[in-house]
């Protein structure tokens, strides 16, 4: 009698991870490679840029200025700016304007958006980046601390994005807003700051759902980004973190490809996107994991 070995058919629970796997990777594939992006869309779109003057705001107006945009450039610092402005001269900015604002301020987001509209004659794209670090000489997890971040790193989100509303939609617009990951997952040692990114998500999650059922055609992409580059509000839990900054000109450009595409979300470095679905996976993880991405005496010193 001969006897034939056979093997055994795959498990199905190991047809269905590579399955899994699969799919996902050609979702990702699609999601940032496959996403039509035509720079000369771009040309000639009159674009406001908030939080223009370092970092990865600084980055995306020297692209769009390279795509031949107009734009209006508000920042904190005035010098700064000015630096930018002429930068953005060179490198073939059709038009660029700026007008130095503090957000902290209730009344500055409807003169900037006023000055936008009358230097530019109306929006096609309002792009939100700034931000706002803990006032000097207050505690990270003071009551005051967090009602100033969430007029700068919120309030003035709306304020800005109310006032430009209805020149987008005449343009049949884009808003783009420049978030965190602590927007999305929760971090430790970093309540007020995540507390205003989570605020973002909730309200313009609401505000796109509001706008299709009114049928109006202004799009919104929400950009998930880690550290940035430079000094930001984040810049308090840079010595606690062990997550390393995102390099600026590369964040920048996934920003503007997406809004662009008019694409919903953006999340750069990409893997943030998994951290973000790993999240309704694991809402509570524990302690020990936690750890590995805090430096933990740094953290009880913050």
């Amino acid at each position: 009698m001969v006897v034939t070995a056979t093997r055994a058919p795959a498990a199905p629970g190991r047809a269905m991870k590579v399955l899994l796997f699969t799919g996902l990777g050609a979702l990702f594939f699609s999601y940032y490679w496959d996403d039509n992006f035509d720079p000369a869309s771009l040309q000639g779109a009159r674009v406001l840029l908030t939080g223009a003057s370092a970092g990865v705001g600084e980055e995306l107006a020297y692209h769009y200025a390279r795509l031949g945009s107009h734009l209006v450039l508000t920042a904190h610092t005035e010098a700064l700016l000015q630096k930018v402005v002429g930068n953005c001269r060179k490198l073939g900015a059709p038009k660029v304007f700026y007008i130095a604002a503090d957000m902290a301020s209730p009344e500055v987001p409807e003169r900037v958006v006023q000055f936008a509209l009358d230097k530019l004659g109306g929006l096609d794209y309002l792009v939100l980046n700034h931000l706002g670090a803990t006032p000097a000489g207050s505690r990270s997890r003071s009551v005051q601390a967090t009602r100033w971040l969430m007029q700068v790193n919120f309030l003035s989100y709306v304020q800005l994005t109310s006032l430009a509303l209805p020149s987008l939609t005449d343009s049949k617009g884009s808003l783009v807003v420049v978030s965190s990951l602590l927007g999305q997952v929760p971090t430790s040692f970093s309540r007020p700051y995540s507390a205003a990114k989570f605020a973002l998500d909730g309200f313009f999650g609401s505000l796109r759902r509001e706008l299709d059922v009114q049928d109006v055609n202004v799009a919104i992409t929400m950009c998930v980004l880690g550290l940035r580059d430079r000094a930001s509000p984040a810049e308090g839990v840079r010595g606690v973190t062990r997550a390393k900054a995102a390099p600026g000109p590369k964040a920048a450009l996934a920003v503007i490809r997406g809004g662009a595409t008019r694409a919903p979300g953006v999340f750069y470095p990409w893997r943030f996107h998994l951290l973000c679905l790993l999240r309704g996976w694991l809402p509570h993880p524990r302690a020990w994991f936690v750890r590995q991405e805090l430096n933990v005496t740094a953290a009880a010193a913050a």
